[in-house]
């Protein structure tokens, strides 16, 4: 063993070291609280920045959802003439349904 395990520090010494890792301690906290503020702040501005965003496309995606709504019949139809012809047509089914997974719509 070497001599500094056999002597224990001096009181004085510990007390300095104490003071150190509070002065260290103290230090890492600010710069934590410095940090989470700044991270806090950050996300406040994206938050608003996008919901202003979203407010400006809000108008647009709402046309394009009415747009698929008021032709989603016509795609419904489109895809059971689909179905029909793959029944008579395995070709077809195994080709193109079979691969874009089309599957007829389980009866109501």
């Amino acid at each position: 063993m070497n001599e500094s395990e056999m002597n224990p520090p001096a009181p004085a010494e510990l007390s300095d070291q104490i003071a150190a890792l509070r002065c260290q301690v103290f230090t890492l906290l600010l710069a934590l609280v410095v940090i989470s503020g700044t991270l806090a702040a950050y996300l406040s501005y994206q938050s608003r920045v996008l919901g202003k965003d979203i407010a400006n496309v809000k108008p647009q995606a709402m046309q394009i959802i009415q747009g698929f709504n008021q032709s989603r019949p016509r795609l419904e139809n489109f895809v059971n003439q689909l179905i029909a012809y793959g029944q008579t047509h395995p070709e077809f089914q195994q080709q193109i349904l079979d691969k874009y997974n089309i599957k007829a719509a389980p009866k109501k």
